[in-house]
């Protein structure tokens, strides 16, 4: 069993103000994707320009901060935040859900694209090697947080959590860190380097985050204001993925063999 690293959730306290590792976390995720989609832009033939990367990483920014507090909220856990609306705006404390991001993004890209006149699925297919490094920075913002534990484990390298009870689980969020972040980054950026017909890329992203993040769910544990949904294994988060594995897979396979569209990395 590995001991679990106590982390101060506040890194930085200055006077009454304070900075807390999760909000670091998202901030570094929107960093290194507005990074990411400016070296994308730098290369030859890819039809964008560093100051367009600027604009369409602020309305990335506001998708996935409302998104993801939405999603959460309606997903998860409605009843709770009925009865505490304040708790609504206290997003240090945790509580966002990807899917929901990723909702509020898409929306967020269909206002771009409509602005910018460009087709919206080009701009999915930019935008989706982008957000990995931030999936990465936030479960590891969950880890520090010492929430959305695995299921209890007697692995070695089982962990301890401090709201866990006293049996060792999976540290489910570095799963996720290492699949979400680590390795869907690294296929997703790849698999962009060369011309795909469009909505290709945005497929790729789709199917995979569906496989990896279905797959964690078996060793997550489901979150207690849901339990498990049905079969006494199935959760909210894959029952998220499921139209979301169908559309990944559909757009990258609808145009098979074609090459339409820019490389995006």
């Amino acid at each position: 069993m590995l001991a679990y690293p106590r982390i101060d959730p506040v890194a930085v306290s200055i006077g009454p103000l304070q900075f807390r590792w999760y909000g670091l976390m998202y901030l570094f995720g929107f960093v290194s994707g507005w990074w990411l989609g400016r070296r994308r832009a730098a290369q030859p033939g890819s039809g964008w320009h560093p100051q367009q990367v600027d604009d369409m990483v602020t309305w990335a920014i506001f998708g996935v901060v409302l998104g993801g507090r939405l999603g959460y909220i309606l997903f998860y856990d409605l009843a709770y935040y009925v009865s505490q609306p304040a708790a609504i705006f206290q997003i240090w404390h945790g509580g966002m859900s990807f899917h929901g991001g990723l909702l509020g993004v898409l929306f967020a890209v269909w206002l771009y694209a409509r602005r910018a006149g460009r087709e919206f699925l080009s701009v999915v297919d930019f935008v989706a090697p982008l957000i990995p490094p931030g999936l990465f920075f936030g479960r590891i913002g969950n880890f520090i947080n010492g929430e959305l534990w695995g299921a209890p484990t007697t692995l070695p390298w089982a962990m301890v959590f401090p709201d866990g009870g006293p049996f060792p689980r999976h540290p489910s969020q570095l799963y996720e860190a290492a699949l979400e972040g680590v390795v869907l980054f690294t296929a997703v950026w790849w698999f962009s380097g060369r011309r795909r017909p469009v909505g290709a890329v945005s497929g790729l992203f789709g199917l995979l985050y569906a496989i990896f993040r279905f797959a964690v769910e078996f060793v997550r544990e489901p979150d207690p204001q849901l339990g498990y949904l049905a079969f006494g294994w199935l959760t909210m988060g894959q029952v998220l993925c499921l139209p979301l594995f169908g559309v990944g897979l559909w757009l990258l396979l609808r145009n098979r063999g074609a090459t339409e569209g820019p490389a995006a990395g």
